[in-house]
């Protein structure tokens, strides 16, 4: 049976999963990543670490709510960068997002992981049919039914 806990350790885990495919994605088949793929890691780790702090203190419903509200945020990133790729003259290319980005601190000192080097519209190769920013934008939605399910339920 599928409990509150459960749920939150799957959505954590899909979160690293995802961070870990982006990392194969960069390294391995050289796709550079975007400020706005840089800004979706970043929330990506924000929903895991909110799932795994709200089960290691014993509070599962807080922890889904604050994965929610990061899970809201990672829609809101992954529509803008899907409406980046429908528009062509946009761009997020060099601009103050990415030099702003690349100063955090975690870019600085995890360049492998949150360093902003890419185009948007490179993002557009297809990975399994789908662009990088379509297959955020799923498991976003899929996760936000995830923890909506998790909070719903009754004990």
């Amino acid at each position: 049976m599928i409990n509150t806990r459960n749920m939150l350790f799957a959505v954590a885990f899909i979160c690293l999963a995802a961070l870990g495919v982006a990392l194969y994605l960069q390294h391995f088949k050289d796709m550079l990543p975007c400020p706005r793929c840089v800004i979706q890691r970043y929330i990506f780790l924000g929903i895991a670490l909110a799932c795994l702090l709200g089960l290691a203190f014993g509070k599962a419903k807080w922890g889904a709510y604050l994965a929610l509200v990061g899970v809201l945020g990672g829609i809101a990133a992954a529509g803008k960068h899907l409406y980046i790729l429908a528009h062509p003259g946009l761009s997020c290319g060099i601009d103050p997002m990415e030099t702003w980005l690349n100063k955090i601190a975690t870019a600085q000192y995890l360049p492998f992981l949150f360093r902003a080097d890419g185009l948007c519209e490179d993002a557009t190769a297809p990975f399994f049919g789908l662009s990088i920013p379509q297959w955020s934008m799923a498991c976003y939605v899929l996760l936000g039914i995830g923890l909506v399910w998790a909070l719903a339920r009754r004990k």
